[in-house]
């Protein structure tokens, strides 16, 4: 099951000509799935074409809750790299938070300098999320030791709840959570990951310097109609959830300012094939494929592919203290065909745009 969608309105407005190349610093990836096992080679093969850097998620089963299995994931995928690209691309580790997670758990990982960042994922909320966050005053001492040590706090900002519209849960989390951690962390730097809203966007630009945003390029391509119309299609179910247009105007907007409060994180979430076309299908869009060049895509159509560098290759960077790649990364305006699958250890993945194709390729 191939995932296809009608084109949006603004997709040929500001069209450059075929062959055009743009140079880019290397982009780096700060929010990405790399699975375990045998599934890893897979999925590394195709993310470090495109990635030089990537923040490495930690909801395994069981999730990354300690140096211990930080230093195992981490040794498994550098194993796990593809030839050309050992020595090339950083895997930047985090740690799963949990409301067991003490001060100094925070203080060994950092310790070892390979742990950028924690994530907060509130319990239930996404793929594996069955261990966190019941209650965020239960990770204060953690986050106090962050803010101590320099560490950034990743979050997946949606509410969850029986009695919470799965289309409201980022506006209640803001006024929830949001706002209260950030008063009572000032030094804390923040990313509210994968933004799918406008009132996500709206408060990013009203939030302290410390508070900012990664904005997946599914989101910027793809509202909710991708989704339900015409039947469902289980390949653009992802969580936060794909919303109104006026939504996906907003983000787009916003990734496309040139404003350094936005930056990449493609949420690149791969599936097994049969687990996502299935009655009850897990979330996650995979783009690990083309995911550059998917963003190219929407900063071409916005008329902004002069600002897609500092979107894809510097604001992240700059946000997490690392300094910017050296490498380049060279993409033109030439259309390639998607595959159908993707090797997944012993199965397959559907990437976004299977059996279609993406405009922009790298050279």
């Amino acid at each position: 099951m191939a995932a296809h969608a009608p084109p949006l309105a603004d997709f040929e407005t500001h069209a450059v000509p075929d062959g055009t190349r743009i140079t880019l610093t290397f982009p780096d990836d700060f929010h990405h799935h790399f699975r375990d096992g045998d599934k890893v080679p897979n999925v590394l093969a195709l993310a470090t074409r495109r990635f030089a850097r990537a923040i490495v998620m930690p909801n395994l089963q069981p999730p990354v809750v300690n140096t211990e299995r930080m230093m195992a994931y981490r040794d498994h995928i550098l194993k796990s790299l593809p030839p050309d690209a050992v020595g090339k691309f950083e895997p930047l580790m985090t740690l799963y938070l949990t409301d067991n997670t003490t001060p100094e758990t925070i203080r060994e990982a950092h310790a070892t300098g390979y742990v950028k960042a924690c994530k907060y994922y509130p319990a239930g909320a996404t793929t594996n999320s069955d261990f966190g966050v019941t209650d965020v005053k239960k990770i204060y001492p953690a986050i106090t030791a962050m803010a101590e040590v320099g560490m950034v706090l990743c979050i997946h900002s949606e509410v969850t709840g029986p009695t919470i519209d799965i289309f409201d849960r980022e506006g209640e989390f803001i006024q929830d959570i949001m706002k209260p951690l950030v008063a009572d962390f000032p030094n804390l730097k923040i990313v509210m990951e994968h933004i799918s809203t406008e009132e996500a966007v709206n408060y990013i630009y009203s939030a302290p310097d410390t508070v900012k945003a990664t904005i997946t390029c599914h989101h910027l391509l793809y509202n909710r109609n991708a989704l339900l119309v015409g039947g469902v299609k289980p390949h653009f179910y992802c969580l936060p959830i794909l919303k109104r247009e006026t939504h996906r105007q907003a983000l787009l907007k916003a990734a496309t300012s040139g404003n350094p409060k936005f930056f990449a994180g493609t949420d690149s979430a791969p599936h097994a094939t049969h687990t996502k076309e299935t009655s009850c299908g897990c979330a996650g869009v995979f783009t690990a494929h083309g995911a550059v060049e998917l963003y190219a895509e929407a900063f071409e159509r916005a008329g902004a592919i002069d600002k897609l560098e500092g979107f894809c290759s510097h604001f992240g960077a700059d946000h997490y203290g690392l300094p910017r790649n050296t490498r380049t990364l060279t993409l033109e305006k030439k259309s390639w065909d998607v595959p159908q699958t993707y090797a997944f250890g012993g199965s397959t993945i559907t990437p976004l745009r299977a059996g279609e194709t993406i405009a922009w390729s790298i050279v």
